[in-house]
């Protein structure tokens, strides 16, 4: 998880200064549907066996979660603040654990609500709440944050009978038809630069799926999400680097 937050945070700065001359819709059929791509090697080495699955329909209901999540944040991302995305998605983290007890009956300890509560309070310091207007962007990353918490929560499901790559090949399917019909209104032919920019975010967001997808499965999710709070780092320093 530690890995793969580190990479969601690179991803998320690449898409934050790519945004600034292609739309958000369009990013994120590119990093869905390259993500195949990305993947292919190991679909064509398996033979297609690694797309054997009894548990499509949930894949499917992944898929849906998955796409309005993406498009919320992608947009909510190319219209606020880099450390102020990150720290309002932290509501991610809270969220899937009260999902992971409410409906996965996962139980919860003191260590894990203090790690918690204390990732939560060190976010408010970075929206600092009442100082920063609180628009549509911080509204967009929100939503996402409970559309994405559901996800993991169906994701959590299908580790049991399902591998990580197996889950990951099927949210990129899944994922970019549902996309591209929020992408063709906005459509526009992306410069050779602009595809290789979406390849590599492709390729960091899908690693960074897989990865995540192997956290959840080797442990509980309320033992693994807390983990996320250590993409503040990286998103300060990526912000301040990169975007001044």
């Amino acid at each position: 998880m530690a890995l793969a937050s580190v990479l969601f945070v690179a991803m998320h700065a690449l898409v934050r200064d790519l945004s600034k001359d292609l739309h958000p819709f369009q990013i994120a059929f590119f990093r869905a549907s390259l993500g195949l791509i990305v993947l292919s090697p190991i679909i064509f080495k398996n033979r297609f066996a690694i797309l054997r699955t009894s548990k499509i329909k949930l894949h499917a209901l992944r898929g849906l979660l998955n796409a309005g999540a993406m498009l919320c944040f992608f947009y909510g991302l190319s219209i606020t603040p880099l450390a102020q995305v990150t720290a309002l998605s932290f509501a991610v983290p809270l969220f899937a654990t009260l999902f992971a007890v409410l409906l996965l009956r996962e139980i919860i300890k003191i260590r894990r609500i203090t790690a918690l509560l204390i990732g939560f309070f060190g976010t408010l310091v970075i929206i600092r709440p009442g100082l920063i207007d609180f628009g549509l962007g911080p509204i967009l990353i929100l939503s996402q944050a409970i559309i994405w918490s559901l996800a993991l929560m169906v994701i959590k499901v299908l580790t049991r009978t399902d591998s990580s790559l197996t889950i990951a090949i099927y949210a990129s399917i899944f994922l970019s038809p549902i996309v591209l019909i929020a992408a063709i209104p906005v459509w526009q032919s992306p410069t050779v630069y602009q595809l290789i920019l979406m390849l590599i975010i492709a390729t960091f967001g899908t690693i960074a799926q897989t990865l995540m997808n192997e956290s959840l499965k080797l442990g509980e999710t309320s033992v693994v999400m807390p983990v996320e709070f250590t993409r503040m780092i990286w998103a300060a320093l990526f912000g301040y680097c990169f975007f001044s």
